[in-house]
Formats: C-alpha cells, sequence, structure tokens
C-alpha cells in the first residue's frame, strides 16, 4: 500500500451534530391536524401566585485559566497517523460553509410549512367556530379545503426532507473530494504508510503526537483561500 493510497480508505462521516443534524423531519404539520378547544369564557382558573424571587446567589471565584499543554511533537519514523474528520468538518472553512448552506435550507422549508400550518389552523378553527353559522355547503366546502391543506402538507414534508437528503450528499462529496488531496499531501510528507480517521478505527488509545487534525484543518483551510473561484 502507499503512502497516497491510504487516506483514500477514510470514510468520511458526518454526524447528527454536523451536516446530519440539518435533517429534520418537519412532521410539525400533523400535529395541527387537531386544532386545541378553546375554553368557554369564564372557565379559566385563576393564575396561582408566582413564586418569591430568591435572592442572586453571589458571584462564583473564578478559577485561574489552566496552562495549554503544547502538542506531542510527530514520533520520529511512525509510518501509521490519524486525524480527526469529526473535527475536521466542525472547525474548517469548507465544513462550517457545507453545514451553513444545509441549515438554511432547513430553515426555509422549515418556515414553509409553519405557514401551511397556520393556514390549516386558522381554517379549522373556522370550522369549529362557525358551527351553526355556516351552511351544509359551505361547511363542505370548508372540510374538503382542510382535508387539501393535510394532504399538502404532508407532501412538502416528504419534499423536504428529500431535497435536504440530497443536499447533503452533494456537500458531503464535495467536501470529501476537497479534503483527500490534502490528507494524501500530508501523508506523503510524513512518509506514512497509514492514515486513519480515529473516531471510526476502534483505537482505544493513541499517542497524541499522531494526531494530525491540526495541521490537516490549517493546510484544508489555506488551500480553500487559494482555490480559483468557479466560474
Amino acid at each position: 500500500m502507499s503512502a497516497l493510497q491510504a487516506p483514500r480508505a477514510i470514510k468520511l462521516k458526518l454526524t447528527s451534530s454536523l451536516l446530519g443534524a440539518a435533517l429534520l423531519a418537519l412532521s410539525a404539520g400533523t400535529a395541527l391536524a387537531q386544532a386545541p378547544a378553546t375554553p368557554a369564557p369564564g372557565t379559566q382558573k385563576p393564575a396561582a401566585p408566582a413564586p418569591a424571587t430568591p435572592p442572586p446567589a453571589a458571584p462564583a471565584a473564578q478559577a485561574p485559566p489552566a496552562a495549554q499543554t503544547p502538542p506531542k511533537p510527530f514520533p520520529e519514523g511512525a509510518k501509521i497517523a490519524y486525524v480527526n474528520v469529526q473535527a475536521i468538518a466542525s472547525n474548517s472553512v469548507e465544513g462550517k460553509a457545507a453545514t451553513s448552506k444545509l441549515d438554511d435550507l432547513r430553515k426555509k422549508k422549515t418556515a414553509e410549512i409553519a405557514d401551511k400550518n397556520k393556514a390549516l389552523a386558522a381554517a379549522q378553527t373556522k370550522l369549529q367556530q362557525g358551527g351553526s353559522v355556516l351552511n351544509d355547503a359551505a361547511r363542505g366546502a370548508l372540510e374538503k379545503d382542510i382535508e387539501k391543506m393535510n394532504r399538502e402538507i404532508q407532501f412538502a414534508q416528504q419534499d423536504a426532507n428529500t431535497e435536504l437528503q440530497e443536499l447533503q450528499n452533494q456537500l458531503q462529496a464535495d467536501f470529501q473530494e476537497k479534503l483527500n488531496p490534502v490528507l494524501e499531501q500530508v501523508a506523503s510528507e510524513k512518509g506514512l504508510h497509514m492514515l486513519i480517521d480515529i473516531a471510526n478505527s476502534g483505537a482505544v488509545w493513541a499517542n497524541s503526537g499522531l494526531d494530525l487534525t491540526a495541521e490537516v484543518i490549517r493546510r484544508f483551510d489555506a488551500a480553500t483561500k487559494t482555490a480559483p473561484v468557479k466560474k
């Protein structure tokens, strides 16, 4: 196995704390299928008196900052080293940018479905409160509208999850494609036979001097700044 082949064996795995975290179920729509009943006037219980506010506690004395331990040097002649791909995705410029893109899409889809839920809740309220006022034709039309809104919300949830999953897959592929040359460069310069992802290696202990995560992030960010802009 050559020094340049080993880094390609690293499998990018962005867990729920990163890109995967932005994949929400977006299932709030079905929770509004039954609007909460409005209590009748005069039936509300008086609010309980607020508990007495305790006096503010005295500020705790701040402990002096712990001295930072300098990183261990890379062991001379070592042929195996490791990185934490999770940390690279969390702290690198590329990883943060990918997370931001996915989070923006998640927020957009969540807001769109929230608007649909508000319209559904308003229609349900109108149906409940207009019981004896609406004629049969108007009531039937409103009930059909509510059924249609429920279906649209379900479809919107499915489409949103699909779009989020597709974007996540694309961002992960792009991230891996940009990261691999950096891993190969570092592994080649160190003369390594293997570079592993420590989070998925099953290792229970490793010499911290073998950790090349910080160096990879530094070089990855430098490569990102100097990369040509795609037209």
